[in-house]
């Protein structure tokens, strides 16, 4: 059986998920588009070195920050990973909350052109020459829909977006349509359910910690080492407002409140894609307990079974 368990940031996905997976003996293979990638482990909220050690995770710090990644990348590895568990396990366990990687789970990838060099070089060019917020600009007068559903402005998913449309004179959005299909049989979806200012109270909590934690020094350890500002990975919320404070483009205070802000908006564009999924079982993360959720899901599995 294939478990998902999905919510928003800052949900409480991976205590539950910890605990799960030891009750089962699986792995969590996280479905997440920053924790893949090494030297990002705050501002990712990356399961802790304690956490790793409890269940084994795929899918965090296997990737370098100047490696592309993608959603079809992601689901071929993903492929690959939950074929060696099943191989020993009679379950695989999925956890996270990017949206298009949790589709990919669920239903297959609309076919999409590959990357065209010479546009890829023309978008770059542009980029350079007139910031990122020219292209930013350019794909959301052809593809506003898909704009709304990316992490600010992403540089890879803009360049990827407005090569597909350069290409195809279709927007983006038309290749992952999420039109209603069948949850594969073999597959339960849950969801963390929370009140909506209770969510928003601890995503500003997270922030709080992840600065306290040292986000700055970790930022500017990765810039130390050699990597440029204008990579994908860096462009995140939380480390693009910690390079223009270290940049003296914004003070402190100013950039804490940006972030704060930036992950209850995203927070809200997650939940409004999975409220779209009418199968998903939401688990009443306010009123009850990690071990008594716990408890729900394996009821769920054990009915299915």
């Amino acid at each position: 059986m294939r478990i998902i368990l999905l919510g928003p940031t800052a949900s409480g996905k991976t205590e539950l998920s910890l605990q799960v997976a030891e009750e089962l003996g699986i792995p969590i293979i996280s479905v997440d588009s920053r924790q893949c990638y090494k030297h990002l482990d705050i501002g990712t909220a990356k399961p802790s070195e304690k956490e790793l050690q409890r269940v084994e995770h795929y899918n965090i710090s296997n990737l370098e920050l100047d490696e592309d990644d993608s959603v079809q990348a992601f689901s071929d590895r993903a492929d690959v990973w939950e074929k060696q568990i099943l191989s020993i396990n009679d379950h695989s366990f999925f956890v996270g909350g990017s949206t298009l990687h949790l589709q990919s789970l669920i239903r297959p990838i609309d076919e999409i052109p590959s990357a065209n060099k010479k546009n890829i070089a023309e978008i770059e060019a542009q980029i350079e020459n007139d910031g990122i917020e020219s292209v930013y600009e350019k794909l959301n007068a052809v593809d506003p829909e898909y704009v709304k559903k990316i992490d600010g402005m992403n540089r890879q998913r803009i360049i990827r977006a407005l090569d597909v449309w350069m290409q195809t004179g279709k927007p983006f959005r038309s290749f992952h349509s999420n039109e209603e299909f069948q949850l594969p049989a073999n597959t339960l979806v849950f969801g963390m359910h929370r009140d909506r200012q209770n969510l928003y109270d601890r995503i500003n909590q997270r922030v709080d910690e992840m600065i306290n934690e040292g986000l700055v020094n970790e930022t500017k350890r990765v810039l130390t080492m050699g990597y440029s500002k204008d990579l994908q990975p860096l462009n995140a919320v939380g480390y693009r407002e910690m390079i223009a404070v270290l940049n003296n483009e914004m003070d402190l205070e100013t950039a804490i409140d940006k972030i704060k802000t930036q992950t209850r908006r995203y927070a809200k564009r997650q939940l409004t894609w999975f409220r779209r999924w009418d199968f998903i079982t939401w688990l009443p993360a306010d009123e009850k307990k990690p071990e008594e959720l716990k408890e729900i899901m394996l009821s769920h599995l054990a009915a299915k079974q």
